[in-house]
């Protein structure tokens, strides 16, 4: 059998040892972009039998140059940087790892809450400054009491929500694909969204990015959105119409954003957003702990090598793929 190459678009962690390993008991081996260019991935892409990707866009032509390509996975749980449609056409499988980093997200929404709600970037500046007076952060309100939207009720959603009520929050919750009844049985209340942000003190934003949900959070929401609110992203940029947000934080009708999530990825020093003495800013970091990327990289690695030796993976966002004459050996 000859040996299957998987070329890796990108990664952010260290090293590919933990994927290196899981394929190679299947017998193949990782071939590594330098730059993730789409020139780069037209080159290489031909000798590759899959792809794992991490947050390079694969655009659609490296996928039909790929004319070996029998799987593309995801190192993560959105894929809206794979052209998932193309794939379908092609009959390639595109597979995700949806249930890694739920405490870790859930952990960094609360912990961009907790920072928003008692000031702390700003008494953590004005200190560094030699300002240590309790006026700098105020004013400061009880977290207990408060009422907690969650805008999206997945795995990440139900998991915030579950360490959320620890902290006396009162906890509403909307997703248009899950059952009223399913959401209450979590202790959550279900909402409308325009219900919900108009309630909420706290929103967070936990819904994939497809076309219905981007700039979900837009002018004219963050307009009827309840005057003070913290709005927290730790899921994709583009929900939120970054200067529709700005423009909320000048006019103070949003007191202030969690963002771990922007449109482009990396922000240009001295972006206005960044400046915003109310928004806590950090670079795409949510899903990252030494375990939740140890699980990560396995867990993606693993629904390849499935595809690659002849097995059905466990998450695949495209099934209809597998009905296929060309997948119906798949065990």
């Amino acid at each position: 059998m000859s040996e299957k190459i998987v070329l890796v678009t990108d990664f952010t962690w260290p090293s590919t040892a933990p994927e290196a390993e899981v394929l190679a008991r299947v017998g193949a081996r990782l071939l590594e972009a330098e730059t993730g260019s789409e020139e780069e991935l037209l080159g290489l892409v031909p000798q590759a039998d899959a792809i794992l990707t991490c947050f390079r866009q694969v655009p659609a032509s490296v996928v039909r140059a790929g004319t070996k390509l029998q799987v593309i996975g995801r190192y993560g749980i959105g894929v809206d940087n794979i052209p998932v449609d193309e794939a379908t056409r092609l009959g390639i499988p595109v597979t995700n790892v949806p249930a890694y980093c739920l405490d870790e997200v859930a952990e960094h929404a609360l912990a961009l809450l907790l920072a928003g709600a008692r000031s702390i970037l700003r008494y953590d500046r004005a200190l560094q400054a030699g300002d240590w007076s309790l006026a700098t952060g105020m004013p400061v309100y009880r977290v207990a009491g408060r009422t907690l939207a969650i805008i999206g009720f997945g795995k990440i959603g139900r998991t915030l929500a579950r360490k959320a009520a620890a902290l006396d929050l009162q906890l509403v919750a909307h997703d248009p694909w899950v059952p009223d009844e399913e959401i209450r049985a979590a202790g959550v209340e279900p909402a409308g969204l325009d219900e919900a942000l108009a309630r909420a003190d706290f929103v967070s934003l936990h819904t994939p990015l497809t076309e219905e949900t981007q700039h979900l959070l837009n002018a004219e929401r963050l307009a009827r959105i309840k005057p003070g609110a913290f709005v927290i992203n730790t899921a994709r940029g583009a929900l939120i119409d970054q200067q529709a947000l700005l423009q909320a934080l000048q006019d103070g009708r949003v007191s202030g954003a969690g963002l771990d999530v922007f449109v482009p990825e990396h922000l240009p020093a001295g972006h206005p957003l960044l400046a915003q003495p109310g928004v806590i800013a950090t670079p795409h970091t949510a899903f990252y702990s030494e375990e939740a990327v140890l699980e990560l990289e396995r867990l993606a690695a693993q629904n390849v090598a499935d595809i690659l030796s002849g097995k059905r993976p466990v998450d695949v966002v495209n099934p209809e793929v597998l009905a296929l004459p060309r997948w119906s050996h798949l065990e």
